[in-house]
């Protein structure tokens, strides 16, 4: 598909505003954006197909000399560019704004850059739904207690213009989600299991499902005689998913850097001390691996980065945009991200992950005299003030002497200090994973795509 055509001829006109602005004022920088999506959906009794995620439109930010404003706008293509010029300086400034922070001008190198990173080999939408019917049939088929069968398909495609006096960026990316839903039912209850497979590859996206298809039936049917769990303090092992939402709630809230210009972080406090185990270290970046939250530079034209949060047990850095940068004169990370072009730009998480470590995954489970299993992310909170964690498993399986026992209990909570948590880790296995289909918000709002993982982790944590 490639990059958009409208945003390349608007590109044209953007230039020709930051020309005029920059006549008035010593930085002023233009994003442009254009996404569309696609949803397709497959059950038992409907097939459906939408369009997702659309959106076209521009950001102007500006510094007068003390701070910073930006204009959103929708349309540059046939406007009077003086007149929008005249119509931006007239609506930014900043004279009755109160606690304003006193800044100064953001600095770049000069950089022209375009990436691009394609669907090759992309399905087309009788293909798609050829085979979200062909997997909706299988789960179908493989238990008569399977009542139910859902099979869904995303695709996001984002192509993004950043201009300024001394960068022009270009990046075209695009995104497949492939989940299937089985949902079983007995005398007593209904379950169902999901699976969500991912790449820039739909054909790959699919390929994981189909992989993955008979596994996730199964435990759909498992799932029918799960038990509640008795609370208490075990020791467990976390899957991949697992490990992910720790890592996201745990440490990835907290070291925004943002948090810390407003004292809203803990972790401000403990740079260049231990936090964890000495097993864990921990990244962040949309270059890091490459999944959903994967671009070539962010919102405020920041290249993509990998950034070692925390190293060997001690936590060594956080994540920023440019602007908490600026104030907090650190170098950003590239981790300004928007909701969309008409909100501002926070420092957001990308993918967030523990690395792996040497540890089998079978050993680990060896080790375990009584204890479970987690799996399967299903949602968490954290308070970055206090380091309180919440996180929820979707279930686990009982460990007895090294063995699972085949008791499965759902869902499981966790929860804790998180260093507490995090340094009761005391094995990492070398296998990993990184996957995200869903979006995670700044408080209650201001919705991003992410993504997490990491290894199996062996802790001791409180689950009720």
């Amino acid at each position: 598909m490639g990059f958009n055509k409208v945003l390349t001829k608007s590109k044209v006109e953007c230039k020709k505003l930051l020309n005029v602005l920059l006549k008035k004022y010593e930085y002023v920088s233009i994003l442009g954006v254009a996404s569309k999506g696609c949803r397709f959906r497959v059950d038992s009794k409907n097939t459906f197909i939408s369009d997702s995620d659309i959106e076209y439109g521009y950001v102007c930010k500006i510094f007068n000399g003390e701070g910073y404003s930006e204009y959103s706008f929708s349309k540059i293509i046939g406007e009077d560019i003086n007149k929008l010029a005249n119509k931006i300086i007239d609506s930014i400034t900043l004279k009755n704004v109160s606690n304003r922070v006193n800044v100064d001008k953001l600095s770049e190198e000069e950089m022209v850059k375009v990436f691009n990173r394609d669907d090759e080999g992309a399905l087309t939408d009788s293909e798609i739904v050829e085979k979200l019917t062909d997997l909706k049939n299988k789960m179908e088929n493989y238990d008569k207690r399977i009542i139910n069968a859902i099979s869904m398909y995303n695709k996001i495609d984002i192509s993004k213009f950043f201009i300024s006096s001394k960068k022009d960026l270009e990046q075209f990316y695009t995104w497949s989600n492939c989940y299937i839903i089985p949902v079983a039912r007995n005398e007593s209850q209904i379950k169902n299991k999901m699976f969500v497979g991912g790449s820039y590859s739909s054909k790959e996206a699919f390929k994981e499902c189909y992989d993955n298809l008979d596994d996730v039936c199964h435990i759909a049917i498992e799932l029918l005689d799960a038990k509640p769990i008795k609370p208490g303090v075990y020791d467990v092992i976390t899957d991949p998913s697992i490990t992910g939402l720790i890592a996201h709630e745990a440490f990835g809230h907290g070291v925004e850097m943002d948090m810390f210009v407003k004292n809203r972080a803990k972790s401000v406090d403990y740079i260049d001390k231990y936090v964890a185990s000495p097993l864990i270290s921990m990244h962040d970046g949309a270059c890091a691996t490459d999944s959903v939250a994967s671009y070539f530079f962010d919102d405020d034209g920041i290249l993509a980065h990998d950034t070692l949060i925390i190293k060997d047990g001690i936590l060594k850095s956080g994540i920023s945009d440019s602007l908490s940068a600026l104030e907090l004169k650190t170098i950003p990370t590239g981790n300004g991200r928007r909701e969309s072009f008409e909100r501002k730009a926070y420092t957001r998480m990308t993918n967030t992950f523990f690395s792996r470590g040497t540890s089998k995954v079978e050993d680990m489970i060896k080790s375990i005299k009584y204890g479970f299993y987690l799996c399967d992310t299903n949602n968490g909170m954290e308070d970055p003030k206090n380091w309180q964690i919440q996180c929820t498993a979707e279930y686990a399986r009982e460990i007895k002497d090294g063995k699972f026992t085949g008791v499965i209990v759902s869902p499981v909570v966790i929860s804790g200090y998180v260093p507490d948590v995090l340094k009761s880790i005391t094995m990492v296995s070398d296998d990993f994973k990184v996957s995200g289909s869903g979006y995670c918000g700044k408080g209650h709002k201001e919705w991003v795509r992410v993504s997490d993982g990491g290894p199996h982790l062996k802790a001791k944590v409180k689950l009720g």
